[in-house]
């Protein structure tokens, strides 16, 4: 392992684009991908412009319940080169109850994509993820999607994004147009108009035609107006930018490949290189010190045949050499690094080399988990672990087949090692009737349906009747299991959660014990969730 901190290195990390894509559903953050990767010449063909019938060739959203369900459930990972740039594309969930992958995903990147319907500008979940951003400092790239079809005015959307979450808009293009009568894209920066010519399907990139202000006077009122609407906006200011205070703004559709060349350039040009990153001291680690890495997703079952799970790990500083040993900081054990691979979606080859900015697959890495850090055992460091979420829905698992109880207790301990779901536990319910926590009930769909298709244990969930949980302590327990409509679990990582069923229940508790300690859960240091 190289802790060099030479021109190469720096040189590396420099070139290096790593960002997230983050959306409400159904905003096509897929799509965007999709298309993201075809004008990258990564792929031969889009395959989520053909809707939920063509998404087996898709290949941010490879589990078969995102081909079947047409959601995307879990975070996906591309990599692939863009002229002198290495780009780094992580995929997220937009639906509400898989928030965790998704701030997961955005405690390893540098920028970030938020993608707006038209038609709906922003919505809750996009706000919640762009206060997510906000609170991590990551500066964010708007493309305003779907404009071929009726939607809000630009200078409504723009409004949005300035009254609702205080980010000023910095067009960079421009429609010519209005949503569902789109002509074009007036680019701010060259003064000129781009046509385009969709490809048939959309499956293929759209033939760009470039117009001079003079030949674009031709499309007329359309012309006019854009013109008029954008000397309204500010400029592009790179510091303004970094810091967070404004978003350079695109349109397109990339059901269409349409605007996405013009995305896909800005963030090469624009979105920043990886820097140094702060440990969880809050002390900086430069990128050229030796080599740490974050740990940031776990996940299991994406190659059928060998049922291997990969610890997918954001590489913070240094050279990472595939077969070096490492060090594990959360047990200070050493770590083998041999199984090392690029990932490409469900895609991967092996890996060699990585540099600050890199995500790189680990197989086989089942000591790891979300928000481990490996480092040069010559220079240790550990980052923030990442966020776990309040619970508000909880189910009792059981396998159908008692005779497979080996296969249903793999897969539980895989399910908890990965962060499905969390996994609590009693003396009372035993190990037989694990309670699966989550966020939000879609969760318990996703872990049934890998127990049942990758363990070969069906399942049997009975909701409870609780909406909240607390952190106790052991002292308190038998208080607490004293009382009606009241349970306490123990969670994986030893923590102690006392379930209630709705907030009065909680309330009425105290009251009468004032003395308990019944926390409210935190995520991350980022405050209750």
């Amino acid at each position: 392992m190289s802790g060099s901190t030479g021109g190469q290195l720096l040189a590396e990390a420099k070139r290096r684009r790593t960002f997230a894509v983050i959306s409400h559903p159904d905003a096509g953050k897929s799509t965007l991908t999709e298309a993201l990767a075809l004008h990258a010449r990564v792929i031969a063909e889009a395959g989520a412009v053909h809707g939920k019938a063509g998404r087996k060739s898709v290949v941010s959203d490879w589990m078969e319940m995102e081909q079947t369900r047409g959601i995307s459930i879990t975070s996906a990972a591309l990599q692939f080169a863009y002229y002198d740039y290495v780009v780094n594309l992580l995929d997220t969930p937009g639906h509400a109850d898989f928030s965790e992958d998704t701030y997961r995903v955005l405690a390893a990147v540098d920028c970030a994509v938020m993608l707006l319907d038209a038609a709906k500008g922003l919505e809750p979940q996009t706000l919640k993820l762009f206060d997510v951003c906000r609170y991590r400092g990551i500066p964010v790239i708007t493309f305003i999607n779907k404009w071929d079809r009726p939607g809000l005015t630009a200078l409504e959307l723009c409004d949005q994004l300035e009254n609702r979450i205080g980010l000023q808009p910095t067009p960079l293009t421009w429609p010519v147009g209005e949503a569902g009568h789109f002509r074009g894209l007036l680019d701010r920066r060259s003064g000129d108009m781009v046509t385009f010519e969709r490809a048939p399907g959309g499956a293929r990139i759209a033939a760009e035609r470039r117009l001079t202000p003079d030949e674009a006077r031709g499309y007329g009122a359309d012309w006019d107006t854009a013109m008029e609407e954008a000397a309204l906006l500010d400029e592009h200011d790179d510091a303004s930018f970094l810091a967070g205070k404004t978003t350079p703004l695109l349109f397109g559709a990339a059901v269409a490949n349409i605007g996405v060349s013009h995305l896909l350039n800005v963030l090469a040009e624009l979105a920043p290189a990886p820097a140094a990153r702060p440990d969880k001291t809050g002390t900086p680690r430069p990128v050229e010190a030796p080599f740490s890495a974050l740990v940031f997703k776990v996940q299991a079952g994406m190659d059928k045949a060998h049922r291997d799970r990969v610890a997918f790990m954001r590489v913070c500083s240094g050279r990472f050499e595939r077969g070096s040993v490492v060090t594990h900081a959360a047990t200070g054990r050493p770590f083998a690094t041999k199984y090392a691979q690029a990932i490409f979606g469900r895609e991967r080859d092996t890996l060699d080399l990585a540099y600050p900015g890199d995500i790189v697959g680990l197989v086989n890495a089942s000591a790891l988990r979300p928000g481990d850090t490996l480092h040069d055992k010559q220079a240790p460091v550990e980052f923030a672990g990442m966020p776990s979420f309040a619970p508000e829905h909880f189910a009792v698992c059981r396998a159908v087949d008692t005779g497979r109880s080996k296969q249903f207790r793999r897969g539980i301990e895989q399910l908890e090692h990965e962060g499905v779901v969390q996994i609590l536990r009693s003396d009372l319910r035993g190990d037989a009737a694990p309670v699966l926590a989550a966020v939000g009930p879609l969760q318990f769909d996703v872990a049934a349906h890998r127990l049942e298709h990758e363990f070969g244990s069906a399942v049997r969930l009975e909701r409870l009747p609780y909406s909240l949980a607390r952190r106790t302590r052991s002292e308190d327990r038998d208080t607490l299991d004293a009382e009606h409509d009241v349970e306490v679990l123990e969670r994986g990582d030893g923590a102690l959660l006392a379930l209630f069923s709705d907030k009065w229940r909680l309330s009425s508790v105290q009251r009468r014990h004032p003395d308990l300690l019944l926390e409210p859960l935190v995520a991350g240091g980022e405050g209750e969730t």
